[in-house]
């Protein structure tokens, strides 16, 4: 009975006897277990205890935490860079991203380091209306369903110049006019009106 008692105590507490166990018999037939050393004691030597690891599992989670560990790829494919666009009303911008956006991976343009909010959230071309004239920087940024940027480009840098009166082919850049000449009229103004007629001389009584 001492004895399975002692089994069960190893079993149960096996850190307790992690070092040598010494075994003994009295006068009275008794069996006696202690890790102190003892007189015709007989050591045991208890074994290393038995540690369970849980298995790990890959995470079966849904299309938000695949989309979360996609790796994206993005650019700005237009306008290029260092690109100077003249006379223009609107900066068409191109994106590549691959692999392909997921509905809950939005993509967003940024001008000059400036976030729009303007633009679609889930297309590759956009329309930026009145940019002004100057150097602009344009850049994506791709986030993902827990909203952290899982992309974001390189900035592209383009110009954007507009006619202006000083320009040397421009007709009425005053550069251009003769010493005391008038610069010609803007296309597509009216005529010019003639100069005013002189008065009829006076009639003399005869």
């Amino acid at each position: 009975m001492r004895w399975k008692l002692f089994t069960l105590m190893l079993l149960a507490c096996p850190l307790a006897f992690a070092g040598p166990v010494y075994k003994w018999v009295d006068e009275n037939g008794v069996v006696h277990y202690s890790d102190q050393p003892h007189e015709n004691a007989q050591k045991i030597q208890v074994g290393a205890p038995q540690t369970y690891k849980p298995t790990q599992y890959p995470d079966s989670g849904g299309g938000a935490s695949a989309a979360s560990q996609v790796s994206y790829k993005c650019a700005v494919t237009s306008p290029a860079d260092q690109q100077t666009l003249t006379n223009i009303d609107a900066v068409g911008v191109g994106a590549q991203v691959e692999p392909a956006l997921h509905a809950d991976t939005p993509i967003f343009v940024m001008l000059d380091g400036r976030m729009l909010t303007d633009q679609p959230t889930d297309a590759l071309q956009f329309t930026l209306k009145g940019v002004e004239r100057g150097e602009h920087n344009v850049s994506i940024i791709v986030r993902d369903a827990a909203g952290k940027v899982a992309c974001a480009s390189s900035p592209v840098t383009f110009f954007v110049r507009l006619p202006t009166v000083f320009a040397p082919a421009n007709p009425l850049n005053p550069g251009n006019q003769a010493p005391g000449s008038q610069p010609p009229p803007p296309t597509g103004a009216p005529p010019a009106a003639p100069p005013p007629m002189a008065p009829a001389p006076p009639i003399r009584p005869r």
